[in-house]
């Protein structure tokens, strides 16, 4: 008889699939998110000051992208101000701010149509949010920046508290849930650390995703010798160079923030590995393998880049290992390292797990040694991995040094997490978007069914089972959803029944099923069902 019963859960649960179509709703109880993206995660343009304020987008782009990057964002750090200054000085480099701040961090190319998604950033995230009930201008935002620049420097910081007052101002008064990624994370911390005072009044919950609390020791290392690529498979082909990113980044105190923090205590100390071919005092050849850790490698930097140059405008200019942005960036880690989480707010922390991530990096083999340290940046870098998101550790994004709520490890690509649906779900439990009391991020992600009742009796040789099972939807009719509360609900019913032979009993079951129309599209389903059978 249970079989009978089954039967009509799945042919209404069917049914509920064809007519379920979500449509954007607008859940005015939800209180407002800002999200802040991580380094190479916001549209930046180049305003061309002699031609009337022109905009040229510069990041980012497939088109031209490496010809643009060196012309406008090439850039030289300037000590006295902690600014990276871009090369070109007609140009001014700007985050747009369409959308609410949304636009710069969503899809990073507009134009891009074939493998669109190698540079989506928060747009999946955007789009589920906006399912949940959160809308763009009231309850979502973005905060984009120049990810050239400090994490600390006083204009970003000063843009963000300017952002924070309208979203709290645009919310009618709520406080707002700050969702970062990765150097986002670096970034808000430094905002917690010397503004505490404007974080406590407008911030409600702060839930930083993949940030390298700790560094990056292996991302980075190999970027300050070697670029990196942002767009991965064939797109690389239209993008920057991994050498136009390579002169670019040395010149940009957000990287050296992200260096491996030499006082912070390592599981397995991250180290730079070099074979390198060297003679004794008889003048006899060996190959020995040298290992540096994290403040001895700065050396190893400064003797590879010694000689790097780059052509500008056709003047040859000096780029090596920049001292005055490490010195910066040391004061940007003791700044971070005194960041408490104001009274009132609470800290989540999610980290990727489950990939092999850069932590140590070698140089050369026993084979084919390194000759001369310059030859670095020519050398395909071996990786010494450990568990992490593929760029980030886990055990530098899961050491905060704050005071968190909850800790959560999710499998997932640094990157990529931003699509995650595992990810989703928490977010969307920790956002209160979501009315599941039984829900653990921390060791339960599964999707609990909606209210569910069944029960059992036997009365005069015959069994009785009842069922009563209950879904939310949102109609398809959402053009006229206004008029719905007044509709009547809708009921039907379904019988399925059975006659007895030598092996069963005879048995029939009968359903109910009522549609409570709702506001807002909504539609609430209930299931009634009784079965009958003979009690053999």
């Amino acid at each position: 008889m249970a079989m009978f019963l089954e039967d009509i859960v799945r042919s209404v649960e069917l049914w509920l699939n064809l007519i379920k179509k979500p449509q954007p709703y607008v859940d005015p109880s939800l209180d407002p998110v800002l999200l802040v993206p991580g380094i190479a995660g916001s549209i930046l343009k180049a305003v061309d000051k002699d031609s009337g304020g022109k905009e040229e987008r510069v990041w980012v782009r497939i088109l031209a992208a490496d010809y643009t990057c060196r012309t406008k964002l090439w850039s030289r750090f300037d000590p006295q101000t902690g600014r990276s200054v871009t090369l070109d000085p007609k140009t001014n480099i700007v985050v747009p701010d369409d959308r609410y701040g949304l636009h710069a961090i969503d899809v990073l190319d507009p134009d891009m149509i074939i493998g669109r998604d190698c540079v989506y950033y928060f747009h999946d995230m955007i789009v589920e949010m906006i399912k949940w009930g959160f809308q763009e201008g009231k309850t979502l935002f973005g905060f984009g920046y120049d990810f050239r620049q400090s994490n600390r420097l006083p204009e970003t910081l000063e843009c963000l508290a300017k952002k924070l007052e309208s979203v709290y101002k645009a919310s009618g008064g709520k406080k707002i849930n700050i969702i970062s990624h990765s150097m986002g994370g670096l970034l808000v911390k430094c905002f917690m650390s010397l503004h505490s005072d404007i974080f406590e009044k407008y911030v409600k919950n702060w839930i930083a995703i993949a940030a390298p609390f700790r560094g990056a020791p292996g991302f980075v290392t190999s970027t300050f010798l070697n670029g990196m690529s942002f767009v991965e498979g064939w797109e690389q082909n239209f993008f920057i160079s991994k050498w136009s990113m390579h002169q670019l980044l040395i010149e940009c105190p957000s990287i050296y923030e992200l260096m491996a923090c030499p006082h912070f205590h390592w599981q397995h100390v991250p180290v730079l590995e070099i074979w390198r071919e060297k003679k004794d005092n008889d003048g006899n050849s060996q190959i020995i393998l040298e290992s540096y850790p994290p403040e001895e490698s700065i050396q190893v930097f400064k003797d590879a880049l010694s000689s790097n140059t780059v052509v500008y405008d056709g003047e040859d200019l000096p780029l090596p290992f920049n001292f005055d942005i490490l010195k910066w960036a040391d004061e940007t880690q003791n700044v971070l390292s005194r960041a408490k989480v104001p009274p009132g707010v609470k800290f989540y922390n999610i980290y990727g797990i489950d990939l092999e991530t850069p932590h140590s990096v070698c140089y050369g083999s026993s084979e084919v040694p390194v000759t001369d340290l310059p030859e670095l940046q020519f050398c395909e870098p071996k990786y010494i991995s450990v568990n992490g998101d593929g760029t980030v550790p886990a055990e530098s994004a899961k050491a905060d040094g704050l005071n968190a709520e909850a800790r959560v490890g999710v499998p997932g690509e640094h990157r990529g997490i931003l699509s995650d649906h595992h990810l989703f779900r928490i977010l969307k439990h920790w956002l209160k978007a979501d009315s599941d009391p039984f829900y653990n991020p921390i060791n339960d992600y599964v999707i609990l069914p909606t209210a569910f009742e069944i029960e059992r009796h036997k009365e005069n040789g015959f069994q009785f089972t009842s069922l009563k099972e209950e879904w939310e939807i949102i109609s398809e009719e959402q053009d006229d959803h206004d008029n719905m509360v007044n509709r009547k609900p809708f009921v039907s019913s379904i019988c399925v029944s059975q006659t007895g032979d030598d092996r069963s009993s005879p048995a029939e079951a009968c359903a109910t099923v009522t549609v409570h129309p709702h506001g807002e599209g909504k539609q609430h389903v209930e299931l009634n069902a009784l079965s009958v059978s003979v009690d053999a």
